[in-house]
């Protein structure tokens, strides 16, 4: 679809024949056109680690169960950290974006959708909270960066003490 629309803006019409529109006019077309962002895919555990902006001892004192293991995803420049209940069960997943301002609020949207109780913290933040049978999802954006909490815990005052906690760790 886009090539036809590229095609169609560099063709005008002067009394009734096509006549070529000057170039900076087809590039201010086609720019406005491919500004679609899109959101990139969920993070993946990919490596044991160490999460770089939030420490383990905390994770298992807000979230009340032990972190026998940290994994992270290959993200740059903020990996998603992965904080396991056991060898093979995620009890806490922090997602970190910091890009298009855009891009921030629809994956704050995809993981908070219409419905969700409304979140605000830390002060600036916005974005919403659900918690459902398998747990809570805290997600939070400003300005071009968002953080998304998602716990196997029910309340949602744990998984917005761990997103305060990782927004400060972050300097975001």
């Amino acid at each position: 679809m886009l090539p036809l629309l590229g095609v169609l803006a560099a063709c005008g019409t002067v009394g009734g024949q096509a006549s070529p529109v000057p170039a900076d006019q087809r590039q201010q077309v086609t720019t406005s056109t491919s500004a679609a962002a899109t959101v990139p895919p969920a993070p993946k555990p990919a490596k044991d680690g160490t999460c770089p902006y939030l420490a383990t001892s905390y994770v298992a004192q807000a979230n009340g169960q032990l972190v026998p293991k940290v994994k992270l995803s290959t993200d740059e420049p903020h990996p998603a950290c992965f904080f396991y209940a056991n060898a093979t069960e995620i009890q806490l997943t922090v997602r970190v974006y910091v890009g298009d301002a855009g891009i921030a609020k629809k994956i704050v949207n995809e993981a908070a959708p219409d419905g969700s109780q409304p979140a605000n913290s830390p002060t600036g933040w916005t974005g919403g909270y659900v918690n459902d049978d398998s747990g809570v999802v805290y997600a939070v954006a400003k300005s071009d960066a968002a953080v998304v909490v998602t716990s196997n815990q029910k309340q949602s005052i744990k998984a917005r003490r761990i997103a305060e906690e990782a927004i400060k760790g972050l300097k975001l």
